[in-house]
């Protein structure tokens, strides 16, 4: 069984191109032109061990937004067609991470039903190089829609706020992991409902 996604999103402000191997081994090759963007989307594939490979061209001149948003919302989407029909997957998972002095803790649920709760330490740095922190629950959010899963990100505590956004990308990284691997005693889909 390969579970693959590709998906590929063009729109006057972006191309996006996203491909993504839940059963990898954590090879990632990304490029969006913003740096901690790029930093976090690493993150994500190598703790995940997804091969994940990410080419975005933006409107850079503009600022960063489209060009993170748009990849959020083509990565979200490559992730729910690499999970198939869901067949077999443990489905629920959690991982706690910390980063110096910052943990991040998340949950998810791949269930078909997206819906995100998210909260992060208040009057965290506004910019990390060229990304915008308000954007990282924007990620989530587009991520989530497309992905069609529950996820809940939160971190109690941190000071410095490139370790807050990374320890959540490390901690989702390995929740989506743990939920979307194959439960060799699942023999079905993982819900009374027979469908996820």
């Amino acid at each position: 069984m390969t579970r693959t996604g590709r998906v590929e999103r063009t729109t006057k402000e972006t191309k996006v191109l996203v491909e993504i191997d839940l059963d990898g081994t954590g090879k990632v090759d990304v490029s969006t032109g913003v740096g901690f963007w790029d930093h976090m989307l690493d993150q994500l594939g190598r703790h995940g061990l997804f091969d994940l490979t990410v080419r975005t061209e933006g409107d850079l001149h503009i600022d960063t937004h489209h060009t993170i948003e748009d990849t959020a919302l083509a990565l979200g989407a490559a992730f729910r067609e690499a999970l198939g029909d869901k067949k077999g997957i443990v489905r629920f998972a959690n991982s706690s991470v910390p980063l110096d002095e910052s943990l991040a803790q998340v949950t998810v649920d791949l269930s078909g039903r997206p819906y995100l709760v998210h909260s992060e330490p208040e009057g965290m740095a506004p910019m990390i190089g060229s990304y915008d922190t308000t954007m990282t629950r924007h990620v989530l959010e587009s991520f989530v829609a497309q992905a069609q899963i529950a996820l809940h990100v939160h971190v109690p505590y941190g000071r410095n706020a490139h370790h807050i956004v990374e320890c959540q990308f490390k901690a989702l990284a390995r929740a989506l992991r743990y939920a979307s691997e194959i439960d060799p005693r699942q023999t079905g889909i993982p819900s009374t409902k027979g469908a996820l």
